[in-house]
């Protein structure tokens, strides 16, 4: 059973997971720090020096850190911008690489790999399906 569990760990999905997880911590710090740091003064001084985190509503006696909940809230559309970007461009390199043209084909016939012009297959010489050859 340990050595089952050890072949588990040691498979490349459980590490890129592992990998994945302790990146994104590393990415909520920065994106943190952007938000709090830069964006947020930024924001405050347009908006007539509000402080967003002093927000605070009271209702029965509890205070509600309403600042606290629109700092999150702009941390997360930045989070997940930014991470569409990051997957945009990711499968716009992954468009790339897939994108060739098809030279060949499969003979439906004999399965052999013919060329897609071809309108007979030259290993069984049967007549390919949808093409039309202007001399006949």
């Amino acid at each position: 059973m340990f050595k089952e569990f050890k072949e588990f760990i040691a498979r490349g999905n459980v590490l890129d997971m592992a990998i994945g997880i302790i990146m994104g911590s590393a990415f909520t710090a920065i994106v943190t720090s952007l938000v709090d740091d830069i964006l947020m003064p930024v924001i405050s001084g347009l908006t007539a020096g509000i402080d967003y985190q002093d927000i605070v509503v009271n209702v029965g006696g509890a205070s509600l850190k309403v600042g606290n909940f629109i700092n999150a809230i702009i941390s997360f559309l930045i989070i997940a911008f930014v991470m569409f970007l990051i997957v945009k461009s990711l499968n716009s390199l992954h468009k790339e690489e897939k994108e060739e043209e098809v030279t060949e084909k499969e003979c439906p016939y004999c399965k052999s790999s013919i060329p897609v012009e071809a309108s007979r297959c030259p290993h069984c010489t049967s007549k390919l399906d949808n093409y039309k050859n202007a001399n006949e």
